[in-house]
């Protein structure tokens, strides 16, 4: 059943109106009756969407984990690990608009409730696709991807990996390409 657009139009305003007091300050310290303001929306319109702020935050951010699932599987054929699929660098280069909002809802290691919907939905992805493929061991290997770059993505938010967004796409990428690639029993 398609969501009623007046209820899109409502969260669409809420995610924005995050994104944009986010600019400003930490989640930590926007307030919903703010927030509620920016967006032309009562406070109980608020609650009747989302629980809380990290809801919200949370919903606003997912489309950046469907952006990083469908850059990591944006190739056919073989993939090339010395070049990562275009979305991929481009997909780094755009986090940094947001990046103290990704860096509330990610952890380092790739936990936190942004890196949990991340692991879910990239899992998915890889096990589905790997299983179409006929490659041995989906569940383990999706678990390992899904993993791993939700741990490396963090760790570069964090500033525990030195690296420039197409660094750490080539980087990454690689990586991601020799788990698909490990020789399993």
């Amino acid at each position: 059943m398609p969501e009623d657009p007046r209820t899109a139009r409502t969260r669409a305003k809420l995610r924005q109106a995050l994104l944009e007091e986010c600019a400003h300050r930490p989640l930590a310290e926007v307030s919903v009756a703010a927030l509620a303001r920016r967006a032309g929306v009562g406070r109980a319109t608020f609650y009747l969407h989302y629980t809380d702020l990290e809801a919200l935050a949370v919903d606003a951010c997912a489309d950046i984990v469907r952006e990083a699932v469908d850059a990591l599987h944006a190739w056919r054929g073989s993939p090339d690990p010395s070049a990562p699929p275009p979305p991929l660098p481009a997909f780094f280069e755009r986090l940094a608009l947001h990046s103290d909002l990704y860096r509330e809802l990610l952890r380092p290691g790739g936990s936190g409730p942004l890196g949990h919907v991340l692991h879910h939905d990239l899992r998915a992805r890889s096990r589905t696709e790997r299983a179409l493929a006929g490659a041995p061991e989906p569940d383990l290997v999706a678990s390992a991807v899904a993993a791993t770059f939700a741990g490396v993505l963090a760790d570069w938010l964090h500033g525990l990996i030195d690296a420039t967004p197409t660094e750490i796409a080539h980087r990454v990428w690689r990586l991601l390409i020799n788990l698909h690639r490990t020789p399993l029993p």
